[in-house]
Order: structure tokens, then C-alpha cells, then sequence
């Protein structure tokens, strides 16, 4: 089971001594975006040494990847950060209009509209095996999204990590192909 360590925040490994450290730096801004809204900011988190290394060793212990793919834009943090201590490479899967050259694309549905992310060329071959890494776990289309374009490029992807999960929002329903592991649930 796992333990609440922040105001409707829970650790899923609640033995992970660090990570329960780190939750304490999320801020929690109400009414943000809109009235209503319980924003949880991890930005604190991410600007402390010791909780960014917390949250960059969960991210990638015990999963087996050549190369971590960060979606936009918090991912490129935290997904250079996984990288650096597995020793491994990154790529961004990018907003469009943000690379000069563009390997593949997809589009998709969001509860609100539609996006697109791109790969950039040159930085994926077949047979790779990628952990796609994310901040948040929301409606579960970015992420889903990620993972069809590393697939569509003849890559693997071995996990999709991120940082928080927003149970209601039952995003992973979303991402039932995946192996979608997350830090920290709301």
C-alpha cells in the first residue's frame, strides 16, 4: 500500500526514504490553473539536490533502456537527468515548429483540443529500447502519444516513468499498452 506522505500525495514505494523526503518540497498552489484547481508544483522539488537525485534514481531503477526520450517541456529535465546517471543518451519529443528537422510525428486528442509531438531526426534507430519519461501523468494522451512515436519509429519502449500521477484523471486507462510507472500519486 502506498504511503501518503503530503496532503493527498502518496509515495507508491514507500520505502524509498529519499523519495518521501522529496514530496515534502512539492508547493501546493490553489486555484491554479482555474478556480477549483489543487495545482501540485514540483519546481521546488526539481531546484533541490538531493530530491532531483531521488526523483532521477526511482525514475530509472531497475528498468533496462539504451536512451531516454523527455516529452516537453519539464521531461527534457527530468529525462537529461536519468540519462546523466544511467549513462545513457536523451532526445526530446518536441512541440511542432521546434526542430529543423523532423524524423516522425503524431498527432492526438487531448480533453481540450488536439497536439502533436516530433521527433527529432537522427536520434533514434530500430530495435532501441527507450524509457519515455514524463512529469506528470494526467489524461494519459501526451503519454500514450510518446510511446506510438518511439514505437512507430522501430524503437522500443521498455517503461514510460514519470514523476506524479493524477489517479482521477485515469489517465493510465489511457496508456494500457504501457508499462507506466509512477513516483508519486494525487
Amino acid at each position: 500500500m502506498p504511503e501518503e506522505v503530503t496532503a493527498g500525495v502518496e509515495v507508491v514505494d514507500g520505502d524509498d526514504v529519499a523519495l518521501k523526503s522529496a514530496v515534502r518540497l512539492i508547493r501546493e498552489v490553489p486555484d491554479f490553473p482555474e478556480p477549483g484547481v489543487l495545482f501540485r508544483d514540483i519546481s521546488p522539488m526539481l531546484a533541490d539536490p538531493a530530491a532531483l537525485r531521488a526523483i532521477t534514481d526511482a525514475l530509472g531503477r531497475g528498468l533496462e533502456f539504451d536512451l531516454v526520450a523527455g516529452v516537453e517541456a519539464r521531461g527534457f529535465l527530468l529525462g537529461a537527468a536519468v540519462a546523466q546517471a544511467f549513462g545513457t543518451g536523451v532526445i526530446g519529443l518536441r512541440k511542432p515548429g521546434k526542430l529543423p528537422e523532423v524524423a516522425d510525428r503524431i498527432s492526438y486528442e487531448l480533453e481540450y483540443g488536439h497536439a502533436t509531438l516530433e521527433l527529432p531526426a537522427d536520434t533514434l534507430s530500430a530495435g532501441q529500447r527507450v524509457l519515455v519519461v514524463d512529469d506528470v501523468l494526467a489524461t494519459g494522451g501526451t503519454l500514450g502519444a510518446a510511446c506510438r512515436l518511439i514505437r512507430q519509429a522501430g524503437a522500443e519502449v521498455t517503461a514510460a516513468t514519470v514523476v506524479m500521477e493524477l489517479t482521477a484523471l485515469e489517465g493510465r486507462d489511457k496508456t494500457v499498452d504501457e508499462h507506466v510507472r509512477a513516483l508519486l500519486r494525487s
